[in-house]
């Protein structure tokens, strides 16, 4: 992949409607709410790798309970909102801020790294980042092609350089084994 070639990044996931009237509540997963979810914002969705071909636009939000309550065009009604549960909500990564944070990482820098064992071993290549209610998963492609989920934690991913392009993993005896 190019440097040059945009990248989507989650920014929030659809959890469930919110009454009757089409509001969504919305899980965050950016750092800037008030700038990815201001009224007039487009965001785009994904299901598990698959993009939609339309766009979600921000009409409102407000915080409920620790999470976002979104208004958005052309979602009127219970069923309709229902119909986006599950939904992720990104942006093209050309609009990103960079992060000041050494240990956190938007999810395109992690796509396409290599990943070893701590003992140098070759695992294989991040393929996708999933935002899960639990945190955060890297769907790994294995050197024998088989698909495996990574926890995104310190314990397990101790070590992630970019500009290596690799990230390291010491995972739990049969976590990256075959069944």
């Amino acid at each position: 992949m190019s440097e040059h070639e945009l990248q989507t990044l989650a920014v929030g996931r659809i959890v469930r409607p919110h009454g009757v009237r089409g509001e969504l509540v919305v899980e965050v997963l950016t750092d800037s709410p008030e700038l990815r979810f201001a009224p007039g914002s487009v965001l785009g969705m994904q299901r598990r790798g698959v993009v939609r071909a339309q766009n979600l636009t921000v009409t409102a939000a407000r915080q409920h309970a620790g999470r976002l309550l979104v208004r958005a065009e052309g979602v009127e009604g219970r069923d309709a909102a229902e119909e986006l549960r599950g939904v992720l909500l990104t942006v093209s990564s050309d609009v990103l801020e960079p992060i000041d944070d050494p240990d956190e990482f938007h999810d395109h820098e992690l796509i396409g790294l290599r990943v070893e064992r701590v003992s140098g071993e070759e695992v294989g290549e991040v393929r996708e980042v999933l935002h899960t209610p639990a945190g955060e998963l890297l769907s790994v492609r294995t050197t024998d092609g088989r698909e495996v989920l990574v926890p995104f934690v310190a314990e397990i991913v101790p070590e992630v350089g970019l500009a290596a392009g690799r990230l390291v993993v010491d995972p739990p005896e049969g976590l990256l084994e075959a069944e």
